[in-house]
């Protein structure tokens, strides 16, 4: 492209993508959907206790500063015109939980990860409560069960067990909120007039949040596309009417394109570990110096030789909803090798993806006969050839992987007020996709599909909040559940959500 063309480029939108693994910026041509510059920093996960996973919101916060800046820079030699970017869309980790002081601008705690298990005992100890123990006695208002997976149960430990947050709810300086709220509020100003918002689909990942009247709802306690990155997310659009899961899937929404616009709703299935199994098999067993070299690793042999990995670090999410698993690597005879293990790490995504499937094709009737998919995973395609065969139907990759952040763009490029980007079908440019067919036969893809069933089933009841090293310091069996419904609350007061 020549100078002239590039400072032509018309008007631009930007995205953060802030990621459980990292935190990226990128620009996009709101006319071609051309991805122009981007640049990506990692962000450090901490291990404090077992089964505790946090990140430093300072650290989260300053990653994108650098990525914005970095991209800038970018952009300056490649003589694009910064001051053409007309919008940024944010797309985050969802769930991840940050409590700060409003007054400061400071963090109160670390933020809690949705991987994190500390609320374990939390959860258990609210089943106990409802009738029969019905982990799904609120998904009509939230379409989500009682699980640690949830910001709630997590501002609950935050209020039992940090004295520090516990005094400044009290003397109401406490602002709660999901990444996008810590990173729009600190953007946007800070302590000096930053604007504390969300919008209703991370609203509705917090079990605060009423997904019909799109409100916060007082009575709560806290109550297909499959992106592969540090976890799984398969969703499938189920338009304007919201459908609940008989089948271990979560109801959630999928998007509110402005402040009058109807409510779109998905049926979601979160995998835990995906992307992170590889991150695992590099930093914590060292069988690999990078990500490539799993996937490498994997080619080699292609075959898990009857080894099967069930990656239940944080428990099992869809279709299960259970924190009491735990990671197990089975099926070992003296010839299984680092390279098996890999194999059977890749091929662990894949099975966990099929389960979700299964579930979404039996609650909406009408089987999939192809699965897109996007995020940083989707370039090992040893992995994307094996989901397509224990699938058995085609996987299809879109040659611009970055569909995620596409999609903030386009909706921040969309915004009333802003304009610049159309979202008719007739105006969007065509995506080339990549497509693998599976190369197994369906019986061969069953019998290994059955074994590693037979494998989460070993998975299952190894840790509960009785065992000692999961033990915390909660007051909640102490406390009434109308106080825990209130206090719970108390931190959302004042705080604005938009739906545009």
């Amino acid at each position: 492209m020549a100078a002239s063309e590039r400072t032509a480029l018309g008007p631009l939108v930007g995205a953060i993508d802030q990621g459980t693994s990292s935190s990226r910026f990128l620009v996009f041509n709101a006319k071609t959907a051309e991805l122009l510059s981007h640049h990506q920093v990692e962000i450090q996960q901490k291990f404090p206790r077992e089964g505790w996973v946090e990140q430093d919101p300072k650290e989260i916060l300053n990653s994108v500063y650098e990525c914005v800046e970095r991209t800038c820079e970018k952009m300056k030699q490649l003589n694009i015109n910064i001051a053409n970017i007309r919008a940024i869309g944010v797309t985050n980790q969802r769930e991840t939980t940050v409590v700060w002081d409003k007054t400061t601008g400071e963090p109160l705690y670390n933020a809690i990860v949705w991987l994190d298990l500390r609320t374990q005992s939390t959860v258990e100890r609210l089943l106990k409560r409802i009738p029969g123990k019905n982990k799904t006695f609120s998904k009509f208002k939230t379409g989500l069960p009682l699980s640690t997976y949830f910001s709630a149960v997590k501002l609950r430990w935050l209020l039992d067990n940090v004295e520090e947050i516990r005094k400044a709810v009290e003397e109401k300086r406490a602002m709660f909120g999901t990444i996008d709220s810590w990173l729009i509020w600190s953007l946007t100003g800070g302590k000096n007039g930053g604007i504390h918002c969300t919008d209703v689909t991370n609203a509705s990942r917090t079990m605060l949040f009423n997904i019909h009247s799109l409100e916060w709802d007082p009575e709560l306690y806290g109550q297909a596309k499959n992106t592969y990155g540090t976890g799984c997310f398969l969703l499938c659009n189920t338009g304007q009417k919201s459908v609940f899961s008989e089948h271990g899937l979560i109801t959630t929404i999928a998007y509110k394109m402005g402040r009058d616009k109807p409510v779109f709703y998905a049926l979601e299935g979160s995998v835990a570990i995906a992307g992170a199994v590889v991150r695992w098999l590099r930093d914590n067993l060292g069988i690999a110096r990078t990500s490539q070299e799993v996937e490498k690793l994997a080619a080699d042999v292609g075959t898990s030789y009857g080894c099967y990995f069930v990656p239940a670090f944080s428990g099992l999410y869809a279709p299960y909803w259970e924190p009491s698993a735990r990671g197990i690597i089975c099926g070992l005879t003296q010839f299984t090798n680092k390279k098996h293990i890999a194999f059977a790490a890749l091929e662990a995504v894949c099975f966990q993806t099929r389960e979700i499937l299964d579930a979404m094709n039996k609650d909406c009737g009408i089987p999939l006969s192809q699965l897109q998919v996007d995020g940083g995973m989707t370039n090992n395609k040893i992995l994307m050839q094996l989901q397509s065969d224990i699938l058995c139907i085609p996987v299809v990759k879109p040659s611009m992987p970055e569909t995620t952040a596409l999609g903030a763009a386009m909706a921040a490029g969309a915004a009333e007020g802003v304009g610049v980007w159309s979202l008719n079908p007739g105006d969007l440019t065509a995506v080339t996709c990549e497509r693998f067919e599976p190369q197994i036969n369906p019986e061969e893809s069953e019998y290994r599909y059955a074994r590693w069933k037979k494998a989460v089933m070993k998975s299952m009841g190894w840790e509960t909040s009785d065992s000692p090293s999961n033990g915390d310091s909660s007051i909640f069996s102490s406390l009434p559940l109308g106080i825990y419904i209130m206090s719970s609350m108390l931190v959302l007061i004042g705080a604005k959500y938009r739906s545009g």
